[in-house]
């Protein structure tokens, strides 16, 4: 039998316990180290600081090489920023290490469209260190462009592909509640918005994979987003919204070809909200309607970073997305 394959967590937020509480559950694989830069979560017991309720006799570090020095890991699970100015540099220090990596960091999950040359340079000294990058999640990385281009291998013509995800966020962590803006008056939502860093982030990643792996010339992206209103009072663990204030977002991006729109992707997240589920439409020969309920993004995510680590392993060295690899399952 081969041995578990020796993962070291990097990030320590809400996803990043999830990821590490799912490795220790998988006999496959080994937690030998954590980091994070959280002072009150540095040199605290990683098994305590993910909410495991027993010790793992691994302390979390702030150092990435001082990790290292001490585990021999093979792959890092990183679960830090959303965003390239923020994570590119956490992920070529990962590399320079000699780790392959699946991070659930959103703009890197089909970077070639919108951040090429960062895209390229991450790619470059992943060749160099002969170590594969793979980016995923549930969204972006699955429901809205893995699994609609999944589907069209049963078409023989694909026309258009529509996606529609709706989130009930009072389900959700507290950071996925502020992200879309819960508790905000709508002026502050909107400026906030309009400032970025807010919303979902990922819609042009996936718009970008289905064109780009279709053979779709991408001709115009537009993308809006407007506030969902509470009208009641809506308590959760982490807000408390008032009639009038906002409950979370709908946020829509399109994609034209020469033809006209051919991608459609809808999100909505918002607190106590009634609708909860996804549904991938699929106009063309033939026409498909695929609805999933239960895919509960935290848990997803988590599941689709660890499950990945076998076929980042199989990929070879460069910068891969989900397109690239073999089909992605539980093992």
């Amino acid at each position: 039998m081969s041995s578990p394959v020796r993962v070291i967590q990097v990030g320590l937020g809400p996803i990043g316990c999830a990821v590490a509480r799912h490795v220790i559950e998988r006999p496959n694989l080994q937690l030998v180290g954590a980091v994070d830069i959280d002072p009150s979560k540095v040199g605290k017991d990683a098994g305590d600081a993910i909410g495991l309720g027993r010790s793992l006799g691994l302390p979390v570090s702030d150092s990435l090489p001082a990790v290292l020095a001490r585990t021999g890991a093979e792959v890092a699970l990183h679960t830090t920023a959303s965003y390239f100015d923020l994570f590119k540099p956490q992920i070529l220090e990962i590399l320079q290490a000699g780790l392959d990596v699946v991070s659930t960091s959103e703009e890197l999950v089909f970077p070639w469209l919108a951040h090429p040359q960062e895209a390229a340079e991450i790619d470059a000294a992943a060749r160099k260190a002969g170590k594969a990058v793979l980016a995923v999640g549930v969204n972006p990385g699955f429901i809205m462009d893995a699994l609609p281009l999944f589907l069209t291998a049963i078409c023989q013509r694909v026309d258009r592909i529509e996606v529609r995800r709706a989130v009930n966020a009072s389900t959700r962590r507290g950071p996925f509640q502020a992200k879309i803006g819960a508790g905000l008056s709508p002026d502050e939502f909107r400026t906030r918005m309009a400032a970025g860093r807010m919303g979902h982030v990922g819609l042009p990643e996936s718009a970008g994979m289905v064109f780009d792996t279709l053979g779709v010339k991408l001709a115009r992206y537009e993308s809006s987003i407007e506030p969902v209103i509470a009208r009641r009072r809506i308590t959760t663990e982490h807000f408390d919204v008032q009639p009038g204030q906002v409950a979370g977002l709908i946020q829509v991006a399109r994609g034209y070809s020469d033809r006209g729109e051919f991608v459609t992707l809808t999100f909505v997240a918002a607190l106590d909200a009634d609708e909860d589920g996804d549904t991938i439409t699929i106009t063309g020969k033939p026409n498909l309607e695929v609805t999933l309920q239960g895919t509960n993004g935290d848990l997803a995510t988590a599941a689709i970073a660890v499950n990945a680590i076998r076929r980042v392993r199989e990929v070879g060295p460069g910068l891969a997305t989900m397109r690239d690899l073999a089909i992605v399952t539980a093992w």
